[in-house]
């Protein structure tokens, strides 16, 4: 099927690193997608079989698309409606979301939340993490989330995973950084599959070289961003990475050889 996707942001996965949006967008037009990026859609209608989509670009001119079907995804909210909290003595904010502490509890001092409708990313493991962290501080133990190391991804093909800061916040926030990226073409397990689009991107501290993000495109992303997360829970640095054996041939290479690239530009087989 014709795909076409309007977007009101400028760029697809906006919320990521900038170099995933454009990789992702790169791979996704060769498989054959259109993109409509800084389009406001103003209608969808159907007609029969056919649904008219009329979106309208930066220039404040009208595009028409017709399709099949119309998938709509504009953001989720906490699912609060109905729940009374606030006769519980539970505080919820204007958006819906329950506030809560950096305990997460609640302003009623006997009732916890976690998930999506607590602040911050609503992600399954994340939800699953605060759940534990709210078991063991029942049982009294002092347990802690770091919410920077929750990783993000995208369940496209290639996928996409990241964790830690971007380039754009890390310029945003004035942090003085270096850049390593390894291409997923020049790694002999993803030749030998076939899936050579997409890269690894590591960022470090200019001066203490510690790991601040890790951003992927490419086969098995999802799994290997758990490699960066450990890695950053132990403040890893990026030399640490580039001098751990990494199996050959495999597609963890890739992140040892970004680390390596980060380093002082020592990546090995670019």
């Amino acid at each position: 099927a014709q795909v076409s996707v309007v977007e009101f942001m400028d760029r697809i996965i906006p919320g990521m690193d900038a170099a995933l949006s454009k990789e992702l967008t790169k791979v996704l037009k060769k498989q054959g997608m259109k993109f409509y990026t800084s389009h406001k859609v103003q209608s969808v209608e159907r007609a029969g079989d056919v649904v008219t989509v009329k979106a309208e670009n930066a220039k404040g001119e009208i595009i028409t698309l017709e399709g099949d079907y119309s998938l709509v995804s504009v953001g989720r909210r906490p699912y609060t409606d109905g729940l009374n909290a606030e006769k519980a003595g539970v505080k919820v904010t204007d958006r819906g979301q329950i506030e809560v502490n950096d305990h997460l509890q609640t302003s009623a001092s006997n009732v916890y939340a976690i998930g999506d409708v607590v602040r911050g990313a609503m992600l399954a493991h994340k939800a699953e993490e605060e759940g534990v962290m709210v078991a063991e501080i029942l049982a009294r133990q002092k347990p802690h989330i770091d919410y920077n190391l929750i990783p993000g991804v995208v369940y496209t093909w290639p996928e996409v995973a990241a964790v830690g800061k971007t380039e754009e916040q890390l310029k945003a926030d004035g942090v003085a950084y270096k850049a390593g990226s390894f291409p997923f073409k020049a790694l002999g397990r993803a030749r030998a599959g076939g899936d050579t689009d997409g890269f690894v991107k590591i960022l470090a501290d200019a001066k203490t070289d510690e790991v601040l993000g890790v951003h992927m495109i490419g086969a098995r992303c999802a799994d290997l961003i758990a490699e960066a997360v450990t890695a950053m829970e132990f403040r890893a640095s990026a030399e640490d990475i580039s001098r751990m054996s990494h199996a050959h041939p495999t597609f963890a290479e890739a992140i040892k050889e970004a680390a390596l690239a980060a380093t002082d530009n020592r990546a090995l087989h670019v």
